[in-house]
């Protein structure tokens, strides 16, 4: 027989009212529900988290949880009456950027408004840099969040995101270290696949399944990077 798949709580944060806010393990859930889950959701994003729940990814670096639940509470309440998500998500990430500049990560990057924020201001590390010349970077994800897109996740790279600098791959710092390899291969085949013509949506489904198959088949996933000119 097989096993039943474990649910992937790791502790209760809070409750607010009826709704219980829980912290889980995001890496389970893309390898085994949901390869496309991202930093949080709730029930009506995300038909397999109970109705009362909101669940949040573990993170590595910056506790943004607070930041996220109230991004949840918009997007539930909104959900809950019938508003379709696309509707839905513009008015949680108003409430959320609201929420960002209070606890002063715009004023920070821009010192205090004087400048506009530049990309390599979020570089925390250099994982790599490749022969192909585009360089692998370790990006503060909750700086990206707040000055540059509140739906920024996982990773990025030039071909997507315009602030990212020419000939860069970002993977944010908030997944946590034993993850980032299959966001890597994502990131990079991604890339490639759209600097032959490929659209985006073409280029990061493939992407994704080629994602999803790595974390399934860990003993791939180091040929599949260099296939991506991972060397």
């Amino acid at each position: 027989m097989t096993e039943p798949l474990k649910l992937p709580y790791l502790q209760k944060l809070e409750e607010r009212g009826k709704l219980h806010i829980w912290l889980v393990d995001g890496s389970y859930i893309r390898g085994h529900i949901d390869e496309e889950f991202t930093n949080f959701g709730q029930h009506y994003r995300y038909q397999y988290i109970p109705e009362h729940e909101f669940w949040i990814d573990r993170e590595a670096e910056h506790d943004e949880h607070q930041l996220f639940v109230e991004h949840l509470l918009v997007e539930y309440r909104l959900m809950a009456k019938g508003m379709p998500y696309e509707k839905a998500l513009p008015e949680a990430d108003r409430i959320e950027r609201r929420e960002r500049r209070r606890a002063g990560d715009m004023i920070q990057i821009t010192h205090n408004g004087q400048k506009l924020p530049d990309g390599k201001e979020v570089h925390e590390r250099l994982w790599k840099k490749l022969e192909n010349g585009f360089s692998v970077w370790i990006v503060n994800g909750r700086m990206v969040r707040s000055v540059f897109d509140i739906d920024f996740t996982e990773g990025g790279h030039d071909h997507v995101y315009e602030f990212v600098p020419e000939n860069e791959v970002w993977i944010d710092d908030a997944i946590e270290e034993a993850e980032r390899g299959y966001v890597l291969l994502h990131e990079l085949h991604e890339r490639n696949r759209m600097v032959k013509g490929w659209t985006y949506n073409k280029a990061h489904a493939e992407s994704s399944r080629l994602e999803y198959h790595c974390r399934h088949h860990s003993d791939e996933l180091h040929d599949a990077l260099v296939a991506e000119g991972w060397s």
